[in-house]
């Protein structure tokens, strides 16, 4: 993510709007139609503006606890018609149980909850989170 970790800060992704061209210009490079956006923790400051302005260009959504979920309203994701897993590890006691409060108005959603599973469910349980993952995927064929 740009601006995070040794990434150097890019201009363009100090805004929401432009997190949400950004991630359009990365879709666009790639040459992705409809793709599946999978949004593990500090990646919702992308992820989010993302599906609200454009998630109708997503196949699917599946957020992994992460950050920004606070920062728009039920009415907001009550617009949003983009099948969505949202994803965490039951021992999340931090982001988790907040983004799946904000989450949860999104209308076609549903949830997966890892059991022993912190933040970083896909790494403490990877088998887990790959059939979850891979469950999802096939539903949206």
């Amino acid at each position: 993510i740009p601006g995070y970790g040794d990434s150097p800060p890019v201009e363009m992704t100090m805004t929401a709007q432009g997190r949400t061209t950004f991630l359009d210009h990365v879709f666009q490079e790639l040459g992705m139609q409809r793709p599946v956006l999978v949004s593990p923790s500090m990646s919702g400051r992308f992820s989010l503006p993302f599906l609200l302005a454009h998630g109708d260009q997503l196949a699917g959504f599946v957020p992994i606890a992460p950050v920004g979920t606070k920062d728009y309203t039920a009415e907001q994701y009550r617009g949003v018609q983009t099948p969505t897993l949202i994803l965490y590890g039951d021992r999340d006691t931090g982001l988790a149980p907040q983004a799946l409060q904000n989450l949860q108005h999104l209308p076609e959603h549903r949830v997966a909850v890892l059991p022993g599973a912190g933040h970083a469910c896909y790494l403490d349980k990877p088998e887990a989170f790959h059939q979850a993952l891979l469950g999802f995927l096939h539903q949206l064929k």
